[in-house]
């Protein structure tokens, strides 16, 4: 009997759909777990055909973390620290950097690092009955895998701080108050709800989303002026692009733009 594939990947009308596979571990992430999510990422954002990601889970919790059971009775700290930056970071950045929308649904329980996926993808749903959860200072841990870095920016200082120190589950009406989630939908209702929506994205025009999620990231870090002048530089190329004159065609012709991504 095979072993089934700890990342179910599949294609349906240009959305790419990633699923965390491990639900007798909480889809806790395991060193093969984390290297098929960025060799599953890499693969479907090169595709041609791919406008838009859906990252989900398996089972009733999106994901736990890091699965404990791969650290050592005592963990060598160099370990740890090669641990968080060769494993977690660049499929955290993969996330954030892939050139088109990716969205979560986020089941359950969403914790630790499995917290850091959830805040890089561009857009979040929530199951209604879904906690998120800090969880590292429950094991003596600071945030890592850009936690610190997404709450931050997402809550202000004194939440952030909240949420990690005292490490209580945050229940989804709380998150979507908080704008840590963009909605939150009946759990039966989660995953296609959130298809739903990654359709809606993969009939946009996707270079300019693309280029939309860097401007975004750019003015984050930058004064108004250089933000103006990046979108700038952006809208030089969207304007070079197939979907800009279709966009602008439909518009004259008081028609539906139909977008190729292209």
């Amino acid at each position: 009997m095979s072993t089934p594939p700890i990342v179910n990947v599949s294609v349906d009308a240009h959305v790419a759909t990633l699923e965390m596979n491990r639900p007798d571990r909480r889809n806790a992430l395991s060193p093969e777990m984390d290297a098929a999510l960025r060799n599953a990422f890499a693969d479907v954002t090169a595709r041609d055909d791919v406008r838009a990601v859906l990252l989900k889970a398996a089972g009733s919790t999106f994901c736990a973390g890091a699965d404990l059971q791969f650290l050592r009775p005592t963990p060598d700290p160099e370990e740890i620290q090669r641990h968080v930056l060769d494993r977690y970071a660049p499929l955290v950045r993969q996330i954030i950097e892939a050139p088109l929308p990716v969205v979560a649904a986020l089941n359950g329980s969403t914790a630790g690092a499995g917290l850091a996926l959830a805040l890089a993808c561009d857009l979040r749903l929530m199951a209604d009955d879904g906690v998120l959860v800090a969880g590292f200072s429950s094991i003596g841990f600071v945030p890592d895998s850009g936690v610190a870095y997404f709450l931050v920016r997402h809550l202000g200082y004194a939440r952030a701080f909240e949420m990690l120190a005292l490490s209580e589950p945050v229940p989804a009406t709380q998150c979507a108050t908080w704008g840590l989630v963009n909605r939150v939908v009946e759990a039966d209702e989660l995953h296609t709800t959130a298809q739903s929506l990654a359709h809606r994205l993969a009939a946009r025009p996707t270079k300019a989303l693309g280029w939309t999620k860097t401007c975004l990231r750019h003015a984050q870090t930058h004064s108004l002026d250089r933000t103006i002048e990046h979108e700038a530089l952006y809208q030089s190329l969207a304007v070079q692009t197939d979907d800009h004159a279709e966009g602008v065609q439909a518009f004259v012709e008081k028609r539906d733009a139909s977008f190729s991504g292209m």
